[in-house]
């Protein structure tokens, strides 16, 4: 199942899901063509704040495949899921 993450580019650079793609919250509008139509898809940020404007904003455009992470990132953590190794953001600046 594909995998969205909204966060903010930063946040995604410095640790995500291995299987994720990033699209952030203020991008998702216009790059609304890169989801699935037909597959199941999830999508989550940090802590569920974000992710769950999302669902709003899917919604409304009338996408309805997707499930959102409650709890975000913070929850997936917690998983035994693959993730990129943590990089500290001020190293990337």
């Amino acid at each position: 199942m594909p995998i969205f993450d909204v966060r903010k580019t930063s946040e995604y650079q410095s640790e995500h899901l291995v299987a994720a793609h990033t699209i952030p919250l203020n991008d998702l509008e216009q790059q609304l063509d890169q989801l699935p139509k037909e597959q199941a898809f999830v999508v989550h940020c940090a802590g569920g704040y974000r992710s769950m404007i999302a669902a709003s904003l899917l919604k409304k455009k009338g996408i309805h495949n997707f499930v959102d992470v409650i709890g975000g990132f913070a929850a997936i953590k917690a998983t035994d899921l693959a993730r990129t190794d943590y990089v500290c953001p001020t190293t990337m600046l």
